[in-house]
């Protein structure tokens, strides 16, 4: 099982505080079926800032320290790079990490209430490069959860979605749970990945997202979405399904 999407990486952001925590992570990681992980700090979000070659060091230096204590997971360097004004400059400066090794997926991040209003043109200039967006987390952006067309726009320029797997089960509460399980149901789910951080309530279930997703839809559904994730790690070619928009529910008598 990969993860595209876990802040292992001790002290650089937001997620694992020190290498005792990373390494408390990395084997519930393992308890949980995960066997590879991309590393993926926080790049660029106006927080943090994790150059790629701290991230190549960092990344070198924990798998050390996973093999010493035998933790039977694999590694790989990456960014959940925040969509920015910046972003084209890093590019040409060669500070992005992608999720696979030759450039092909971006895992890429949103504001957690806004798309801002240059991502259309964001978007063309990164697929100009060949680059392949994976949208991070869509179904806890409260303006993509306002406004569903949004990522399904997106979605039909070419983008790819991440959905996390805590989101699916529950954990961020009844209506992003809802919601993840629309974007599911509308073809506008590929992957699920941890987001896993050292904080409550940000823990490993993607062996529970994946038995929730063969139960609610179906089990090809599920190796699907395992499928596609060794695709985007690997640099593949991740196959399109269908996507359909999420009907939005009418306001009665535009008074509500």
């Amino acid at each position: 099982m990969v993860d595209l999407h876990c802040h292992l990486l001790p002290g650089i952001d937001d997620g694992s505080k020190n290498m005792n925590i990373s390494l408390r992570l990395a084997k519930e990681a393992t308890e949980n079926g995960v066997t590879h992980a991309l590393l993926t700090p926080h790049h660029m979000n106006g927080h943090y800032v994790n150059h790629k070659q701290d991230v190549l060091q960092r990344t070198k230096e924990f798998q050390a320290e996973l093999e010493k204590n035998n933790i039977p997971l694999t590694v790989f360097p990456g960014q959940e790079v925040r969509i920015n004004g910046q972003l084209m400059d890093a590019l040409d400066n060669d500070d992005i990490l992608f999720a696979d090794e030759s450039g092909k997926y971006m895992m890429l991040e949103f504001p957690d209430n806004d798309v801002p209003h240059y991502t259309n043109q964001m978007i063309f200039n990164l697929q100009q490069r060949g680059i392949t967006p994976v949208v991070v987390h869509p179904e806890r952006n409260t303006k993509i959860m306002a406004e569903p067309d949004l990522l399904y726009q997106m979605l039909e320029k070419g983008c790819l979605s991440q959905i996390t797997a805590s989101s699916y089960v529950g954990t961020f509460g009844k209506k992003v749970e809802k919601f993840s399980k629309n974007l599911i149901a509308a073809g506008q789910g590929y992957v699920f990945a941890s987001d896993a951080h050292d904080l409550p309530g940000r823990k490993y279930e993607m062996r529970q997202a994946f038995e929730k997703l063969a139960h609610e839809f179906s089990k090809d559904m599920a190796q699907e979405y395992q499928d596609n994730a060794r695709a985007i790690i690997n640099g593949d070619e991740v196959v399109r399904h269908q996507i359909n928009k999420i009907q939005q529910r009418k306001k009665l008598f535009g008074l509500f």
